[in-house]
């Protein structure tokens, strides 16, 4: 097991395989009943870098690769095109979905 705090999570950009800016994880979000993630909430969108009209996605964590650069740092990615997410309903940070 490869276990990492969600602060360290949280915050990290995410790009797809074409090098695409995708946003970044706005929160790790725990199912306490399961005592596992149940989803990582992705930022896609905002005004100029900013959270303000941005689209959420509850994206599993399954979904996310976690792949080391030609530099040895940790990159996250998903593999959906940056147009995919333009035409894809998501959510507002003050409507998050209960997966429950």
């Amino acid at each position: 097991m490869h276990a990492v705090s969600a602060s360290t999570v949280t915050g990290t950009k995410v790009t797809n395989y074409q090098d695409e800016d995708l946003g970044k994880i706005e929160e790790v979000m725990l199912d306490f009943t399961s005592g596992e993630v149940a989803y990582l909430v992705l930022s896609f969108g905002g005004i100029f870098g900013t959270t303000v009209a941005d689209k959420r996605f509850a994206v599993p964590m399954n979904a996310i690769a976690i792949v080391k650069d030609s530099d040895g740092d940790i990159e996250y990615k998903l593999d959906v095109s940056k147009d995919f997410l333009k035409n894809a309903p998501g959510f507002d940070k003050d409507h998050y979905p209960d997966y429950a």
